[in-house]
């Protein structure tokens, strides 16, 4: 996948999903402006870029303000002549239940993940559409933001907006060229490290080098960053020119297509439905096999 000419905005990208994603991207040829809202993790990622033969700058501030938005625009086009990608991940938890979360808790993490991705594919988008040529913006969801999870209403509707967004800006940026898609990562990350089955296999991974179990990597996706990255390389190319609209999930050794939601069984009631009517056909129509929600809780082999 060569990206060489081409410029990307990788949001969150001092560490973790966000740092592999820079990474891949300069390593394919592209400039990238290296967004964190640590100074210090910015400065490694760029140095590490850069000491690997890529081209990397840092943007030091928090998205989510339009303002934060037009200076990573701004940075990339000013810095390296143009924009071609623009990869919204940056993100934070604030993970409580229902009846815990404070206003903050809920604001906070709709500001970083659902404005903030507003406002960086808004800025993108505009700057795309002015130089020709086309595009690609790749956000970020989750599998939370697709069924659901406990403790992350405000991560999994955020994450749900973000899917829905992808999709209708696919729809409004087809004319110009401009491909819009949603990675769906499982990755030993910080965000994953407070999962229990997760923990201690990201803590003998990072401590000491020890790879993930099969059944991590094949039967639950759960990869590393790294495992993450080539997807977004893939979406940022030439070759996924054809690919617009979609929610792709990554992990470990797993790549998947999610599917978009959609009605699954219909009724007709001559008239329309009455309460009583409805009462009397659920069970052996529409609520004959109700849908699944939440994310099921990983399973080791034996367990």
């Amino acid at each position: 996948m060569d990206l060489t000419g081409k410029t990307a905005i990788v949001t969150g990208g001092g560490r973790g999903l966000g740092f592999a994603y820079a990474s891949a991207l300069a390593a394919a040829g592209a400039a990238v402006v290296v967004n964190d809202v640590d100074a210090g993790a910015a400065g490694r990622a760029v140095k590490e870029i850069t000491a690997a033969g890529g081209r990397a700058v840092a943007e030091v501030a928090p998205v989510g303000t339009g303002e934060t938005a037009q200076a990573l625009v701004d940075r990339a086009v000013e810095t390296f002549g143009r924009l071609d990608v623009m990869v919204a991940n940056a993100g934070i938890l604030r993970d409580r239940v229902l009846w815990k979360m404070s206003d903050e808790d809920f604001d906070d993490v709709v500001r970083v993940h659902l404005r903030g991705t507003f406002t960086c594919a808004r800025a993108a988008a505009i700057r795309m559409r002015e130089q020709g040529g086309g595009g690609r913006i790749i956000t970020a969801c989750s599998p939370a933001g697709q069924r659901g999870n406990f403790g992350q209403t405000n991560y999994a509707a955020a994450k749900a907006g973000i899917a829905a967004m992808t999709r209708t800006w696919a729809l409004e940026l087809a004319r110009s060229g401009v491909t819009v898609n949603a990675v769906v990562p499982v990755a030993a990350t910080g965000m994953t490290r407070t999962i229990p089955a997760f923990a201690p296999h990201i803590e003998a991974l990072e401590s000491r080098g020890e790879p993930l179990p099969d059944w991590l990597r094949k039967a639950e996706g759960f990869g590393t960053a790294e495992d993450v990255a080539g997807l977004v390389v893939f979406l940022a190319s030439e070759a996924a020119a054809g690919v617009t609209g979609q929610c792709v999930g990554v992990g470990g050794d797993r790549l998947a297509l999610w599917s978009h939601p959609q009605e699954v069984v219909t009724a007709y009631a001559d008239g329309g439905w009455s309460a009583g009517a409805i009462a009397a056909a659920w069970p052996v129509s529409v609520g004959r096999e109700p849908q699944s929600y939440g994310i099921p809780a990983p399973q080791a082999p034996g367990a």
